[in-house]
């Protein structure tokens, strides 16, 4: 009978190249050669009986049985691994790296200006931040935890509110709007240029979505520029190629400046803000409460005094 270390090591090595889809990737994670950790799967294979991968030139995947080891081993394997990391901080400074998938609207808004401070007080905490617009199965990629707006936060992971309700604004350049009447409503929009948004996750267009009085419209508009990003939608909007359709925060400076103008505000309704999200069964490392802590979002005290609006 092999011992029990040898087919837990296989086992890790197992996954390391399920999750990669590849040899080498997962030896360097691993801090061993390619072929140790080929030898660790054929060697796993062999003892179950099963096929766990399937190899070709250009792809490794698994197979049926690799999928269910691959599903029911590896969440086992990352607790294992937290609640290691959770002892060994025990009585330490917080330490070790979070890792973070986020829209990019959030971490220049949010996660930025939260989290720079306290790398700076916290010098044995790394943070790697992936800009991602889509929703990401946090486990199955590894990352310790997710940002994304609270409707779209899965309900069995634990979620903290981390920014104020948000809220969109429609904008155009004064030289836009010497050539073009405002819009009273969204309908009026088929008038103008508008400068879209596609998301890498998306095919079509991202719609813009308007609210008033609880009558809700979704309206597609046209123009000349497509970006994937909102800081380029800005620029286009500050050249006056167009009406923008973006987070307010991006523009209130602008706005303030004269640069842009804003229409449409009152079919600009707020909406739930960012929320940071992680799985509830593990158990947070110190390093993991530093930062869910400098995220956290705390309404502003009143003033005593100060009258309510």
């Amino acid at each position: 009978m092999p011992r029990s270390n040898d087919t837990f090591n296989d086992v890790l090595a197992f996954i390391h190249v399920a999750r990669e889809g590849s040899f080498t990737r997962a030896a360097g994670l691993l801090g061993v050669s390619t072929s140790a950790v080929s030898h660790a799967v054929k060697g796993l294979e062999a003892r179950l009986g099963v096929r766990l991968l399937t190899r070709t030139t250009r792809r490794i995947s698994t197979t049926e049985a690799g999928e269910r080891l691959y599903a029911n081993a590896a969440p086992r394997f990352e607790d294992i691994d937290a609640e290691i990391a959770a002892v060994t901080e025990m009585g330490d400074k917080p330490a070790g790296t979070i890792r973070i998938t986020s829209a990019e609207h959030a971490v220049n808004s949010v996660l930025w200006p939260k989290l720079a401070p306290v790398l700076h007080a916290y010098p044995d905490i790394r943070v790697e931040i992936t800009v991602d617009y889509a929703l990401a199965d946090i486990v199955l990629q590894r990352f310790d935890a997710g940002v994304r707006l609270g409707a779209q936060v899965a309900k069995d992971m634990i979620a903290v509110c981390i920014s104020p309700d948000l809220r969109m604004a429609v904008v155009g350049s004064p030289d836009y709007f010497a050539k073009h009447s405002k819009p009273a409503t969204p309908h009026d929009l088929v008038r103008h240029k508008c400068i879209n948004l596609r998301l890498p996750t998306r095919g079509s267009l991202l719609p813009w979505d308007f609210d008033k009085h609880g009558k809700e419209i979704n309206f597609r508009v046209a123009g000349q520029w497509v970006f994937n990003s909102s800081t380029h939608i800005v620029r286009a909007a500050l050249a006056g190629y167009g009406l923008a359709f973006v987070p307010e925060d991006m523009v209130l400076e602008h706005i303030a400046a004269r640069r842009l103008v804003r229409v449409l505000y009152d079919w600009c309704q707020p909406y739930p803000g960012y929320y940071l999200y992680y799985p509830s069964r593990l158990h947070p490392s110190s390093a993991m409460s530093v930062i869910v802590e400098a995220l956290r979002h705390r309404e502003p005290r009143r003033q005593s005094g100060a009258k309510k609006r």
